[in-house]
């Protein structure tokens, strides 16, 4: 896997989880990146910035490029682990902006893991590593088969399950403190009618405005920071 981007590399080579195979950077780069790289025997190469830019044609490289082993992704049990689980479901998302933007928001909230389906579900991809700012490196992420034996799973371990969407009651009036999950829904179509149908309660967040929706990952944000509140 390929992560472009300054804090992108500079997280994963701070990661415990991930595994930097070698580094490429503009020359004239001489910081903590090429010094935590060095520390750590990371093969780095020095080149033009025109060679980066065939590497990345987005050009979002920043000078830096590193090669790195696949995601490793976790199992529920991993995130289970926790005294208290704080988790995150995505119940079908399939933008790779919006995954960065909220495994970003996840790891800044202390959400102890997210769990993705393997179908109709962006997967952990460059693109993700690098919207996430680094922040794919310190979150445990699980990639299972079944999101609702997930869901089970969780509720199975004494965790509270809710769905984040419209039709359901305030969010500052739910209890998120303690063991507790919430599920975000996919662009467009939200939580499926079944996923919302396993979980223990639906949460909504007050919209004033004309328009009736937000971001999958502004919305995870915002509750993510109600349950932060309530959790102290």
């Amino acid at each position: 896997m390929k992560i472009e981007g300054r804090n992108s590399v500079l997280e994963a080579l701070r990661s415990e989880e991930v595994t930097v195979n070698s580094l490429t950077c503009e020359k004239g780069r001489s910081d903590s990146v090429t010094a935590l790289a060095r520390q750590q025997g990371v093969k780095i190469t020095f080149v033009d910035k025109s060679v980066l830019d065939k590497m990345c044609p987005d050009g979002k490289h920043q000078g830096y490029v590193a090669e790195v082993t696949d995601f490793h992704y976790c199992e529920v049990e991993d995130i289970l682990s926790a005294e208290h689980p704080f988790v995150v479901v995505l119940d079908g998302l399939s933008d790779p902006h919006n995954f960065g933007s909220i495994i970003r928001v996840c790891e800044c909230a202390g959400v102890d893991g997210i769990i993705i389906g393997k179908n109709r579900q962006v997967a952990v991809t460059d693109t993700v590593v690098r919207v996430s700012a680094g922040a794919a490196s310190h979150v445990r992420i699980a990639r299972v088969t079944n999101v609702h034996a997930a869901i089970k799973q969780l509720q199975q371990a004494g965790v509270w399950v809710y769905a984040l969407d419209m039709d359901g009651q305030e969010i500052t009036s739910a209890r998120l403190t303690g063991a507790v999950a919430l599920v975000v829904g996919g662009e467009g179509s939200g939580i499926s009618p079944y996923t919302k149908k396993c979980c223990d309660g639906v949460v909504s967040l007050k919209l004033k405005g004309k328009v009736n929706s937000l971001n999958a990952s502004v919305a995870c944000g915002i509750a993510l920071y109600e349950a932060l509140r309530q959790r102290g």
